[in-house]
């Protein structure tokens, strides 16, 4: 079964609504079954500390997704037939997406803020969360908190927190162990820019759910961290994965339509000379 495909948009937007509505259009026309976008204030998700010290982090004021583009991107995803996700990063954030997103996402930081988890749970949305740098209890806590407040549809991706995130340390088989221990759906969050690592995934690990960084065209505010597909690459690495997937046939053993013209081309058992004898009579000749 194809994973479903999430293109994250990241801070790739430059506030700008028609590029937002060409995410949406690229992430469609290369096969994901949805897009997602992040919802954060700077003032609500880093300390003043933090803020009144970093520049760098107040010019993160710059990558905010105005709260208005929300339902128009919403009605976009209706109208190109892709799911509409974003990430609240803060407690209102949540009221501001829930009557327009198919999904809330979770990130990786969030993971022990119990009552954003709570909050998104409560709003009866599927839940996807990421747990990248966490820990099989912290996990725990994170997956007992979500269906404990209303969450019946989770998928957990499995994560790692770097950017980009080099393949030795993708530790793929953590998600049989995620699958394992908590018996729903797993899938990984991609930071390796890798189709080796995604095919791996896939037809090894069985992840349910691909989540990449898109950018459009390497003039996104997070492409230089070297973490974002561009849509060519992400495209064919999506093809190839259908072709993958539709090569495992059903299992049985049996000639195939494409074999059919060569059957009796193979060699007689007679006298082992191709093809069978009753075809070489007047061969060749009209």
């Amino acid at each position: 079964m194809k994973p479903a495909f999430i293109a994250e948009v990241s801070s790739n937007h430059h506030r700008d609504l028609q590029r937002c509505l060409n995410f949406i259009d690229c992430s469609a026309d290369i096969g994901c079954w949805g897009v997602k976008f992040q919802l954060f204030r700077i003032d609500e998700l880093f300390a003043p500390e933090i803020l009144a010290n970093s520049e760098l982090h107040r010019r993160r004021r710059n990558w905010e997704l105005p709260d208005d583009f929300i339902p128009q991107l919403a009605r976009h995803c209706r109208r190109r037939g892709i799911a509409f996700g974003c990430t609240p990063f803060y407690l209102q954030a949540i009221e501001v997406l829930a009557p327009h997103v198919d999904f809330f996402k979770i990130a990786s930081y969030e993971l022990l803020w119990t009552e954003l988890l709570q909050n998104c749970a409560a709003t009866g949305k599927p839940v996807i969360l990421s747990t990248g740098m966490a820990t099989m209890d912290e996990i725990g806590d994170a997956v007992k908190c979500l269906k404990s407040s209303g969450c019946t549809d989770l998928t957990l991706l499995h994560c790692v927190s770097s950017y980009p995130s080099p393949a030795a340390e993708c530790n793929l088989a953590a998600m049989e162990t995620l699958r394992n221990a908590f018996g729903c759906n797993v899938g990984w969050s991609d930071h390796s820019v890798s189709p080796g690592v995604i095919s791996r995934a896939v037809h090894r690990w069985q992840a349910s759910m691909i989540e990449f960084h898109l950018d459009l065209d390497s003039q996104g505010e997070e492409f230089s961290s070297g973490h974002c597909w561009l849509p060519e690459q992400m495209g064919q690495v999506i093809r190839d994965m259908e072709q993958g997937l539709c090569a495992d046939g059903d299992g049985h053993k049996h000639p195939v339509a494409s074999e059919l013209p060569d059957r009796e081309w193979r060699a007689d058992p007679s006298d082992g000379l191709r093809p069978f004898k009753h075809l070489r009579q007047g061969y060749g000749h009209a």
